[in-house]
């Protein structure tokens, strides 16, 4: 069954809170990357008394929703039996190992302009998440900041950041992480 764009969006919310933040709300268990295997996660979704979506997901559905994610959201292992989300965590179960990775020299984090003035005081923080998330490009940070309001692009001095001992890493999905950005490292675009 193919799903039409208002079924993937409500699909890939629903899995983004299970794999991001709360696996438990529906029996499942995440391991410390932050993967459950599919059968799994299947069967729990489809049970009556977890499916909020009131559609019934199978492989083939989870792999259009997985393709199908604007935000490339979703990580299938190689063999294709396990799933995760590719940053995003704020469940402390989940501790991805990432690799130390070298940015380019500037990169964009979008957000709305009621949130600017406490950004330039105290810089960027994880909050309830495990990273700061980065873009590589000006237009998804504006994707980023439109969620929350009027959107502001602020740049980031990664190569001084770099300089100063911090640590960047690439997520599956492209998202450039690291656990906080000083205000010294900030300025608006």
């Amino acid at each position: 069954m193919r799903l039409n764009e208002k079924q993937q969006k409500s699909v890939s919310k629903f899995l983004s809170l299970i794999l991001r933040h709360r696996p438990e709300q529906i029996g499942i268990t995440l391991d410390k990357n932050g993967w459950v295997d599919i059968d799994i996660l299947l069967a729990q979704a489809n049970h009556p008394k977890h499916n909020f979506t009131g559609i019934t997901l199978t492989y083939d559905t989870l792999m259009e929703i997985v393709e199908n994610n604007d935000k490339k959201r979703f990580t299938v292992s190689e063999d294709g039996k396990r799933i995760r989300a590719a940053q995003g965590h704020s469940t402390k179960q989940v501790e991805i190992q990432y690799c130390a990775t070298t940015p380019p020299d500037i990169l964009y984090h979008g957000t709305a302009e009621k949130s600017v003035q406490s950004i330039f005081g105290q810089g960027l923080h994880a909050g309830s998440r495990h990273f700061v998330h980065l873009s590589a490009d000006i237009e998804t940070a504006i994707k980023v900041g439109s969620r929350h309001g009027k959107p502001v692009v602020l740049t980031i001095d990664t190569a001084a950041m770099l300089a100063d001992g911090h640590q960047f890493y690439l997520a599956d999905n492209g998202v450039w992480l690291t656990e906080n950005v000083p205000a010294k490292f900030i300025a608006k675009l």
